[in-house]
C-alpha cells in the first residue's frame, strides 16, 4: 500500500501558517522553498549539496524536460529522480507558463497550445492531456495542471476568457491525472488582479477537487504592492486544509510577506540564478560580490552563515574568482544564497510554531534595513 498524500498544520501565527506535506518520497516542512531544478539540475549545485542546504523538495520543469533530453527518455532511464540523483520529493510545472512566454512561436486554441521548439524549431502540441502524460513519464510527486498564464497587464475581458480556459484545462487535467495514490495534483487558480475572477476560478477548482492548490498568474511584472494586494484575499479563497503554493516567487522580502498572507510554497530562480551572476542574498540585503570594495576584504559574507562559502573563504576570494570567471564562483554563491534561503524558512516555521511571526516580519525588515557591513 502506497503512503498516500496528506498535509498536515502544526500551527499558525496570523495567517502564517506551518505544517507538513507527507509523500511516499519524504516529508517536506512548510512554509518551503523549491530550488529551481529546470534541466533536472539546480545549475552549477550537486543535489547532495542542494539537501545539505536544507531543501526538501525541487522544482523541474516539463517545458525544457519534454524538449531536451524528452520526458520518453527519462522514464526509459528510471525517472526523473533516478536520471537527476534526486530521491526526494519533485513537483514539475505544466509547461503552460513556458509555452505562454513563446508568444510569437506559438498557436493557442480550445485543445492545446502547438508551439515551436526554442531549441530548434521543431513542432510540438501541449494539451492538459499530453502534460499529464508528461509529469507522469517523469515521475513527479506533485504534478502542475495544465492552465493559461495571461501576461499581465490585459483587460478584465482578456484575464476572464483566460481563466474560464484554464478551469476547462484543469477539469481535463484532472480526469487524464485518474488515480494515482501517493502521487498529487494540484490545481492552479488565475484571474489577475480581479478579486471575483478570483473567487470564480477557486469554486471551480474545488468543484473539480486536487490535493493542493497554487496561486498563479503573479510575479509576472504587476510588481510587489499589487501582488500583496491580490495575496491579502487570493490564498483565503482556497481550501484551508491544502497546501498554497505561489507559483515563481521570489525576493526574500516577497517570501516573507507571501507567507505572513498564508502562502506554504514557493519557487523562484532568484537565489540559483542571482549566484551565479555575484548577486549575494544575506540577512543584511543583498550585496554584488563584484564591486571593488570586496577585494582587500578578508570577511566572510555573513558571519552567522554556516554555508561553505562562509566558513571557508573570504569576501576577497569570491570577488577574485567571480572577477576571474572561475566556476567556483558559481558553485560557492549559488550554495550561499540557496542556504540562505532555506535558513530563511527555518526561521519562519520556527517563528510561527512559536505565534511570533509578527515580531519575525519586524526583525527581518528591520535587519535588513541596516544594510551590508561597512567596508575595511
Amino acid at each position: 500500500m502506497t503512503q498516500p498524500f496528506s498535509f498536515s498544520l502544526a500551527a499558525t501565527s496570523g495567517k502564517a501558517r506551518t505544517g507538513t506535506i507527507s509523500t511516499p518520497r519524504g516529508e517536506i516542512r512548510t512554509p518551503a522553498f523549491m530550488p529551481v531544478g529546470t534541466a533536472a539540475t539546480v545549475k552549477a549545485m550537486m543535489p547532495e549539496s542542494v539537501r545539505a542546504t536544507g531543501a526538501d523538495i525541487l522544482f523541474g520543469n516539463t517545458y525544457h524536460l519534454m524538449l531536451r533530453p524528452t520526458a520518453e527518455r527519462i522514464a526509459a532511464l528510471g525517472g526523473l529522480h533516478k536520471f537527476m540523483n534526486w530521491e526526494r520529493p519533485i513537483l514539475t510545472d505544466s509547461g503552460g507558463f513556458q509555452v505562454m512566454s513563446l508568444a510569437d512561436l506559438r498557436k493557442l486554441t480550445e485543445e492545446g497550445v502547438a508551439f515551436k521548439s526554442h531549441i530548434d524549431g521543431s513542432k510540438h502540441m501541449l494539451t492538459p492531456e499530453r502534460s499529464m502524460e508528461i509529469q507522469k513519464l517523469l515521475g513527479s510527486d506533485i504534478v502542475m495542471c495544465f492552465d493559461e498564464c495571461p501576461a499581465l497587464p490585459a483587460t478584465r475581458d482578456d484575464i476572464a476568457k483566460s481563466m474560464e480556459l484554464s478551469m476547462r484545462w484543469a477539469k481535463r487535467s484532472r480526469t487524464a491525472f485518474g488515480e494515482r495514490p501517493g502521487y498529487a495534483l494540484f490545481g492552479i487558480q488565475q484571474g489577475g488582479l480581479e478579486e471575483d475572477l478570483r473567487g470564480q476560478s477557486a469554486e471551480a477548482l474545488q468543484e473539480i477537487g486536487f490535493e493542493g492548490y497554487a496561486v498563479g498568474g503573479l510575479a509576472v511584472g504587476e510588481g510587489q504592492e499589487a501582488m500583496f494586494g491580490c495575496l491579502d484575499y487570493a490564498p483565503d479563497q482556497l481550501p484551508v486544509d491544502k497546501p498554497r503554493y505561489l507559483m515563481g516567487v521570489g525576493k526574500p522580502d516577497d517570501i516573507v510577506g507571501a507567507v505572513a498572507r498564508g502562502i506554504d510554497m514557493m519557487d523562484c530562480v532568484l537565489p540559483s540564478r542571482s549566484g551565479r551572476t555575484g548577486q549575494v542574498f544575506t540577512r543584511l540585503g543583498v550585496l554584488n560580490i563584484k564591486n571593488a570594495r570586496h577585494q582587500d576584504d578578508p570577511r566572510p559574507l555573513d558571519e552567522n552563515c554556516g554555508c561553505p562559502a562562509c566558513k571557508n573563504y573570504s569576501r576577497a576570494y569570491l570577488h577574485h574568482v567571480f572577477r576571474s570567471q572561475e566556476i567556483i564562483s558559481s558553485m560557492l554563491l549559488t550554495w550561499h544564497n540557496l542556504h540562505y534561503y532555506q535558513d530563511l524558512m527555518a526561521g519562519m516555521r520556527a517563528a510561527i510554531s512559536e505565534n511570533r511571526f509578527a515580531e519575525f516580519e519586524r526583525s527581518f525588515h528591520a535587519t535588513r534595513a541596516q544594510g551590508d557591513i561597512d567596508p575595511l
